[in-house]
């Protein structure tokens, strides 16, 4: 019997545990009616990295953390990090439908206020972070093609990797297989869109390789909204004598001149989500064009100790137009309408593990350092000429901005007692922000500046094994957040100068869990947690292009989340996550109205209103049914309560529900195989935002998402 009481040689403590749990465990495998993986041979437990820095079982881990093979969602466009996240609780990724201002992604509420790119979040690709020291990042550049899987972090534990990180995702590129394989795929979909691309992965010998090339690009649903992304990774991997290995990473990303439609007044949102009236006017748009490349050396030094050490470099360029009025730029400190920025960048970390025993107990500990530097030239130019609107013109901002930082880590776990281990963490975080003005003229000052700052940031986390099936866990811990460059840009009180008297928002998190396996094919989770914030970052004004911030006193988080993994067959399997968020405000604070024209924060935003940009509840519940070879189909829903758009809560985007469908099938050749699939999204072609942009000056803060969509795509594997 799958769920049958086992003899697990954890003492009394656990035996005690067991008749705390066992009511609702034997409801569960007998309401599921779970079989064990012998029976399936298809659901194997996630192994996780990112929580601990070595790898653990995330059943085992005292945090929330989840890994999601690419793999398993197959019959999807493969562009997008948010197709594969959905099933995650806690963590909303919304596609934006505008690839000039990449993702939207939040954790528990962190990031949700990012008018652009991914903000309060850290990101990693092969442990390369995709974030930058002053906490801006973006995952335009995440190569899925390639990729095995993607791990998310959340909670207090995400405070071990720094500044900014509300929470972690990390994409891991695929190792080379045995036997070697090529795939070939083509995707078409609605809306004149378009996705190719051709990996090769494989061994010889100690020698791996990981090779990858994607092209995408797509007329867009919206006005406006056309664009094309081609992007390139490699991995190659060398294994060395005395238990060494070398990776080789390189990655690139062009995104030329993809079309920005810009938000949508409500009334706008209800008449025409497809238009986008200023957008066109000023033709508002976005070129990058991204290389880096990194190395990995892993050493196994014997006697339980091993080092890892990692660097990386990198160059991002970037060109964007927005639609700011002419006439604001008349304003002689104002930075214009075009955005051009060269960024060079890199880093390094060095890590040291020991795997042995204390006072006759498994312990493990991982010490590290960890330096990064970002330099960007940052220019900015009128974006017109004459009457001529959206193209470049007069300089107005010519500066020098490097951001780095210097980090120490340590964190170890102990299994202090059959049932019992103990994790716990510490880093020291040190960022470094200065600025050399080059645009000084009789009205326009000297901007130039420099700020420190630093923070402590403890974890831990107690985990309990109750039995062998349930494991209760708690953690703790601090975290912070400073300001980027782009919220740096302008004082609140409209005086020349960086905004270098912005604090680091501080926080203080705490979660209570419980992990279920009941049966091998099944798996729960549930967490209720609270994250504390004071010096939250808030827009202080908006006006004629121009965005300053401002600390408030203090913010919180409260919130639970829930995921189920069911197999209930050979062939059919459920998932299902849920989270409930209340994010408020715990401090009055002034904030600027609905006027595009407020130059000073003037109206009452009382204690107790929602942060915007975050719903109360999300859900998602997923049906599938079948294999890789044969049929396949799957059901899916999802459901996301209304999210407030400003500071004020005048307005929100209304709640939605939409459901999606996909069928496929798989072909054994002799060579390999080819699958198939058709898709069909937003079945029901509901009219709703997929995503807001928070405080936006002019009051449009609503993103459309399509309406219904087809996709029909092929992949040919050859297997050698």
């Amino acid at each position: 019997m799958p769920c049958k009481q086992r003899n697990t040689s954890r003492g009394t403590t656990a035996g005690a545990g067991r008749s705390v749990l066992v009511a609702l465990a034997l409801g569960a495998c007998a309401s599921l009616g779970a079989t064990d993986a012998s029976e399936r041979g298809t659901d194997l437990p996630a192994v996780v990295v990112t929580a601990t820095r070595t790898e653990q079982p995330a059943f085992d881990v005292a945090a929330s953390i989840d890994a999601v093979r690419i793999d398993d969602n197959p019959d999807t466009l493969g562009v997008n990090p948010s197709e594969y996240l959905s099933a995650i609780p806690g963590l909303l990724a919304r596609d934006r439908q505008n690839y000039a201002q990449d993702e939207q992604i939040s954790i528990r509420g962190f990031g949700a206020r990012s008018t652009f790119g991914v903000r309060g979040v850290r990101l990693y690709i092969d442990g390369i972070p995709a974030t930058m020291p002053d906490g801006q990042g973006q995952v335009s550049h995440f190569n899925l093609d390639s990729a095995e899987r993607i791990e998310v972090l959340r909670g207090p534990f995400s405070a071990l990797y720094g500044n900014s990180s509300g929470g972690v995702i990390q994409l891991f590129t695929a190792d080379g297989s045995d036997p070697s394989q090529v795939d070939l795929g083509l995707i078409g979909a609605s809306h004149g869109t378009v996705r190719a691309s051709a990996n090769a992965r494989g061994t010889a010998g100690g020698f791996g390789y990981n090779l990858d090339v994607t092209h995408f690009e797509t007329d867009g649903y919206r006005d406006h909204s056309a664009a094309k992304r081609d992007s390139g990774n490699a991995r190659l991997s060398w294994k060395i004598g005395g238990g060494g290995k070398l990776t080789l990473l390189a990655n690139t990303l062009a995104l030329p001149g993809a079309q920005d439609p810009l938000g949508l007044t409500h009334a706008q949102f209800i008449a025409d989500p497809t238009q986008a009236p200023v957008a066109a006017q000023f033709n508002t748009r976005k070129s990058v064009h991204q290389s880096q490349g990194g190395a990995i050396y892993e050493q196994d030094l014997g006697a339980g100790n091993s080092l890892r050490m990692l660097g990386y470099v990198g160059h991002r360029d970037v060109t964007q137009y927005l639609a700011v009025p002419v006439t604001a730029q008349a304003n002689p400190l104002h930075s214009g309408g075009v955005v051009d920025l060269g960024s060079d960048y890199g880093g390094a970390d060095a890590r040291w593990i020991w795997h042995g025993d204390l006072a006759g107990r498994p312990f493990e500990i991982a010490a590290g350092l960890a330096w990064d530097r970002q330099q960007q030239l940052r220019r900015g130019y009128e974006n017109f000429v004459g009457s001529t609107l959206g193209v470049r013109g007069a300089l107005r901002r010519n500066e020098d901005d490097t951001v780095r930082d210097f980090d120490q880590y340590a964190q170890a776990t102990w299994q202090f007692a059959d049932a019992w281990s103990l994790t716990a963490g510490l880093r020291h975080s040190q960022v470094k922000f200065d600025s050399v003005d080059h645009y000084v003229t009789a009205k326009n000052p000297n901007d130039s500046g420099r700020v420190d700052y630093g923070a402590t940031t403890p974890v831990a986390g107690l985990l309990w094994r109750a039995a062998d099936w349930a494991n209760l866990y708690a953690s703790w811990g601090r975290g912070f957040e400073t300001s980027t460059f782009n919220e740096l840009a302008y004082r609140a009180n409209g005086g020349a100068g960086l905004a270098f008297d912005l604090a680091p928002a501080r926080s203080r998190n705490a979660e209570l869990g419980i992990k279920l396996r009941p049966a091998s094919a099944v798996e729960a989770t549930l967490a209720v947690f609270r994250a504390d914030t004071r010096n939250e970052l808030a827009v202080a004004t908006s006006a004629g292009g121009r965005t300053t911030y401002q600390n408030i006193g203090k913010a919180r988080r409260d919130g639970a989340e829930a995921a189920l993994s069911w197999r209930f067959s050979d062939d059919w399997k459920l998932q299902f996550a849920w989270t409930w968020l209340d994010a408020t405000f715990r401090s009055p604070f002034l904030a600027c109205g609905a006027s595009p024209t407020c130059t000073k924060p003037n109206t009452p935003v009382a204690a107790g209103t929602r942060i915007p940009g975050i719903p109360k509840t999300d859900l998602h519940a997923a049906l599938h049914w079948g294999g890789d070879l044969g049929w396949r189909a799957a059901l899916q829903g999802d459901y996301v309560s209304a999210v407030p758009i400003n500071d004020l809560g005048s307005d929100a985007a209304p709640s939605y529900f939409v459901t999606g469908v996909d069928v496929g099938y798989g072909f054994a050749l002799a060579s390999g195989r080819l699958r198939a699939f058709a898709r069909l999204d937003n079945l029901f072609d509901r009219q709703y935002a997929g995503s807001v942009i928070v405080n936006d000056a002019n009051g449009r803060y609503f993103e459309p998402a399509p309406g219904r969509t087809v996709m029909l795509g092929v992949q040919w594997q050859w297997l050698r």
